[in-house]
């Protein structure tokens, strides 16, 4: 089964080399899809010449936002590119290991699953960036359970992988960090055959790299309740 890695980029310059170095040690069928979102720091032309130069022992394709359209909107565009059966996301910082990526897949490589989320709550291995950080995921997870019927206890996670044909029936529209509360919601909403698997986790300090903050996660409450009132069956292809 191939597997599209699709990662969103924004000014990672510090970090992007070295994920794709990771990447080339992922033992799958894959393509990386890299979709910078605008960047500044020469990771855009970095990545061109490593195409180029054929640096990494896989499939590696750059998409080009002439403006950063965020999180939501380089994912997006990234999923419409993807031409693997399995799709899954994968950040262009050091906080998620590429080398678990094989086991967050696994379920839907072996029909078991449609979507497979990469719980940091399960595992006993992730670091906590904050306090703080950590009610705020946690109550966002509580509230897209209680709301759409489904056990999530990491909504939140960036390793979130589909099959292929399930994720197109999301018809995904939030460009912001509000796309982590749009797939769990769809997700759940659809019935689709659910699973989380434990990860380990590595934060980074907010001076480090681009957090989520109290403004992001009431946009993510507000998602997941507007997406409770609004969502009809029709509208997904359900």
């Amino acid at each position: 089964m191939k597997v599209s890695i699709v990662i969103p980029s924004y000014n990672e310059m510090r970090t992007l080399p070295a994920v794709l170095e990771r990447l080339g040690e992922v033992p799958l069928d894959k393509e990386v899809l890299v979709v910078d979102d605008g960047s500044s720091d020469g990771s855009r032309e970095w990545l061109e010449r490593a195409i180029d130069e054929k640096r990494f022992p896989f499939e590696l394709r750059l998409i080009k936002h002439p403006e950063n359209r965020g999180k939501g909107g380089a994912l997006i565009t990234g999923f419409n590119a993807a031409a693997g059966a399995a799709v899954i996301v994968q950040d262009a910082d050091l906080e998620y290991d590429p080398v678990q990526i094989p086991e967050v897949v696994r379920p839907i490589a072996e029909g078991r699953a449609d979507a497979v989320f990469g719980s940091r709550m399960l595992s006993g291995k992730a670091a906590t960036y904050s306090l703080l950080y950590l009610a705020g995921n946690k109550f966002l997870s509580f509230l897209v359970s209680l709301l759409f019927g489904v056990r999530m206890t990491d909504s939140y996670t960036c390793y979130k992988a589909f099959r292929a044909a399930e994720l197109r029936r999301l018809a995904l529209s939030s460009r912001g960090f509000e796309i982590e509360a749009e797939l769990s919601c769809k997700t759940a909403f659809l019935g689709l055959r659910f699973m989380e698997v434990p990860i380990a986790y590595s934060p980074r300090s907010r001076k480090e790299g681009k957090k989520i903050n109290f403004r992001d996660a009431v946009k993510g409450v507000l998602k997941i309740l507007g997406l409770r009132l609004s969502l009809r069956r029709r509208d997904l292809g359900g």
